[in-house]
């Protein structure tokens, strides 16, 4: 069986996207850790596979590179979107994944905007293993402590730190994505305040390691950098992709988060 596939990017957090609108494609673990494989496979991030909705324009799954299937991408959908847009000719599509319905919009200078919905703050959203303040978490590796916790649609634990460059980041993430305070994983957000309107992200994802930008972390660093306080509802966040997303949390709750996509190649999986 050959599949078309599409490599796409949003500031270098990279994915296959598969399209199975039109007949049905069950890809087992190993099958999606193979194409995920930057060895032996294509390589990704996220595997993102278009699938068809009744009450929305699409319907996406997101699945890891170790082949867990995750509930949120926000760079992901934002690429997908955008073929969706241009396919289409429309400048507004909805759309549904495991975690609930967003919203995605053509920007006029090319962009693509994902309304990401309002963050889930409860202990239980997270989820946390007990009850406690998503605002101070006790987790801590060497050179981080007191994370503040929230749900994108998937679970993220942010740190503000002041030197990014200081930090072992590979080396502290994957305990801290296993900690037993986070009994499904996390998204680990290590955040840099620069302004009140700007900044400095890396993440350690849950399931695909560090990657060049994170979407949905983007806008849980936001979140929670906005309950401390430190800055305004609206910033550009810096990724080591090599450009910015900007995120923008509306006085409803809603998240907003817009960023150029690209596309870097086209191809066949003989699977």
């Amino acid at each position: 069986m050959r599949l078309p596939f599409r490599k796409m990017h949003g500031l270098g957090n990279d994915f296959v996207v598969l399209d199975a609108r039109a007949s049905p494609l069950e890809l087992s673990e190993e099958a999606v850790r193979l194409i995920g494989d930057r060895h032996r496979g294509v390589g990704f991030d996220q595997l993102v596979t278009l699938e068809p909705a009744r009450d929305a324009d699409l319907f996406i799954r997101f699945h890891n590179s170790d082949g867990s299937e995750a509930g949120a991408c926000g760079n992901g959908t934002r690429c997908a979107a955008s073929l969706v847009l241009a396919e289409t000719g429309k400048t507004h599509i909805a759309i549904r994944t495991i975690a609930g319905e967003l919203a995605a919009d053509l920007l006029p200078d090319g962009t693509v905007r994902v309304d990401m919905g309002p963050p889930r703050l409860g202990w239980r959203d997270v989820p946390l293993a007990r009850e406690m303040d998503t605002l101070h978490v006790p987790l801590a590796a060497e050179g981080v402590s007191d994370a503040a916790c929230c749900s994108m649609g998937n679970p993220h634990a942010t740190f503000f730190v002041d030197d990014l460059g200081a930090l072992d980041i590979p080396r502290i993430g994957p305990g801290l994505e296993h900690d037993p305070l986070l009994p499904e994983r996390a998204n680990i957000g290590f955040a840099q305040v620069l302004s009140r309107t700007h900044l400095r992200l890396v993440v350690w994802e849950r399931g695909a390691g560090l990657t060049l930008a994170c979407g949905s972390g983007a806008c849980a660093a936001l979140v929670n950098a906005r309950r401390r306080g430190l800055v305004d509802s609206r910033c550009t966040v810096s990724v080591p992709g090599g450009g910015d997303l900007v995120i923008e949390q509306r006085e409803d709750g809603h998240v907003l988060m817009s960023g150029p996509v690209a596309t870097s190649f086209t191809g066949e999986l003989d699977l």
